[in-house]
């Protein structure tokens, strides 16, 4: 008796563990590292040293959950495409670990959740920006762009963007020229970002009829594209230097880690032209360790004393 009982208890404990997992994974986690990578530093450079730490987190908090929510509300809306991807075919609507309703209405929880939280803990400007940038994600491209148009990362990157706004307004409760820069460089940094990504599983999103640019045009075409967004956005993450009086860690990083960024993005682009076997992923994770470390140093050269 007393071990049906434990049997039964172990059962329903491995039940909800599976159960929170797959609503971490609905959350698309290492998106949401990737935002507040370039949520911390920004904080940092808009106070000039180091911010008030229960501020950081609070603005961390109420970030993660308008970007899972952000999130959730992809998987629902692409839950048809992503049963016909390879890449994504382990997503918990796919597999059947949550319902369409619970994902629903968790998307709609953490939305309002968010909201209130980064109003009432942090300001309503870095509220407000965080609303608009997950409106901006689900609507304009989840619902509109994803599946009409080759352009639609340039576009719906956008939102990827807001991140650096809110870490700016919450600190300085208004924006500036530095997180305008800093919102530039990561949208320019998007598309070399994510078409690599895009050609490694071209076989994907052709089979699921999204029109990324890896689909609707050749190799060559996206290798050139990735090198031109690579160039845009080193020269824009310089642009930081005179406006923000950036030191030399910064301009430092920016120069080297930008050289290796384009550097990477030539060699697929040269490859494709040679119609030689390529390594989109290796441009992938360079573009990854690449804003990594531009940010780090965003974070870090306010604390030098040169």
């Amino acid at each position: 008796m007393d071990t049906a009982v434990t049997t039964r208890s172990s059962d329903e404990r491995i039940g909800i563990r599976r159960k929170a997992g797959a609503y971490l994974q609905l959350t698309k986690p290492r998106i949401i590292e990737l935002l507040l990578i370039t949520t911390i530093p920004v904080m940092f450079l808009a106070q000039g040293g180091i911010p008030d730490l229960w501020l950081v987190l609070a603005t961390l908090v109420g970030g993660a959950l308008s970007a899972g929510s952000a999130g959730a509300f992809n998987c629902y809306i692409d839950r048809d495409i992503d049963r016909v991807m390879r890449r994504t075919s382990r997503r918990p609507l796919v597999t059947g670990e949550l319902t369409d309703r619970e994902a629903l209405v968790f998307a709609w929880v953490t939305a309002i959740v968010s909201t209130l939280w980064l109003g009432l803990l942090v300001n309503w400007v870095a509220a407000g920006l965080a609303a608009a940038g997950h409106v901006f994600y689900v609507v304009i491209y989840s619902l509109w762009l994803k599946r009409r148009t080759s352009q639609n990362i340039i576009w719906g990157g956008a939102a990827g963007c807001v991140p650096v706004l809110v870490g700016w307004s919450a600190v300085t409760g208004s924006l500036g020229w530095a997180p305008v820069i800093l919102f530039g460089v990561v949208f320019l940094w998007t598309p070399p970002h994510y078409w690599p990504l895009s050609m490694r599983y071209r076989k994907d999103y052709q089979a699921a009829n999204v029109p990324m640019l890896a689909v609707v045009r050749g190799r060559t075409q996206v290798g050139l594209q990735v090198v031109l967004y690579a160039w845009a956005t080193v020269v824009c993450s310089l642009l930081l230097v005179p406006v923000a009086g950036m030191g030399i860690l910064y301009t430092a990083v920016a120069v080297l880690s930008g050289g290796w960024f384009v550097v990477e993005s030539h060699r697929l682009y040269s490859k494709a032209i040679r119609h030689a076997e390529g390594s989109p992923m290796r441009v992938f994770h360079a573009s990854i360790t690449y804003l990594t470390l531009l940010f780090v140093a965003v974070g870090i050269d306010p604390l030098l004393p040169f």
